[in-house]
């Protein structure tokens, strides 16, 4: 036991494991946000131009939902490689943490898509009657009606989001990015060093659990069902 901390907190590593720690929260924080600036529209466009909602629109929903699970479909590790060049375009570089960003943004959109989709599904129909009953327009609906009354479960569905996105940063190594993942690998895995990895990875873990039960405490406490019982 003394060996494994003794290799595992090895003069530097701590700020090491500091600094990996931060990047990874960077990584995760920024795609998640971005990640939801395109998902969120999308998923309120999927639900509002479906059959029998707010404003249908078959076509429209035909095309953004085929687009959607074209992306959704594609494996992130296949699509890291493939968008590639769209990167380069982007942000100026296929490398490094603000590429694998990008990456991120565009494997994470789809699938968050879906989730605010399923969750506006979930707002009891009779509540958005009532407001078209007086007389309020589809934005309107959307802003004051829909997303309020979803946001327990968008908050869950953050929390699924978060920790899926936390669960893909370790790839970073494979465009030469920071954080745990790439601590474990060039330091661990890399130098057989298994201490170091498993630190990384319980680090990791923790990091995890923070943001589910963050993110749960929030989506309880701001369940109107819950707090009024």
């Amino acid at each position: 036991m003394s060996e494994f901390f003794a290799e595992a907190f090895a003069p530097g590593m701590l700020s090491m494991y500091g600094e990996a720690i931060l990047i990874t929260l960077k990584i995760t924080l920024i795609s998640t946000l971005l990640a939801y600036l395109i998902g969120i529209p999308l998923g309120v466009l999927l639900y509002c131009t479906s059959k029998g909602s707010i404003f249908p629109n078959a076509p429209l929903n035909a095309v953004i939902g085929f687009i959607v699970n074209i992306i959704r479909s594609v494996p992130f590790i296949i699509a890291l490689v493939m968008i590639q060049p769209l990167a380069k375009i982007v942000v100026g570089s296929k490398i490094g943490d603000t590429a694998f960003i990008f990456y991120l943004v565009v494997a994470a959109g789809p699938f968050i898509a879906r989730m605010v989709e399923s969750s506006l599904k979930e707002v009891d129909a009779g509540v958005i009657e009532a407001a078209q009953s007086m007389g309020s327009n589809n934005w309107q609906i959307i802003t004051k009606v829909l997303l309020p009354e979803a946001k327990p479960s968008l908050i869950t569905g953050s929390a699924i989001a978060i920790t899926t996105i936390l669960g893909y940063t370790p790839m970073t190594y494979l465009v030469a990015g920071g954080g745990l993942g790439q601590l474990a690998i060039q330091y661990g895995l890399y130098r057989f060093n298994d201490n170091i990895m498993y630190i990384s990875s319980l680090l990791l873990i923790i990091l995890v659990q923070i943001f589910q039960e963050v993110l749960s405490r929030l989506a309880r406490h701001s369940d109107k069902r819950i707090r009024n019982k």
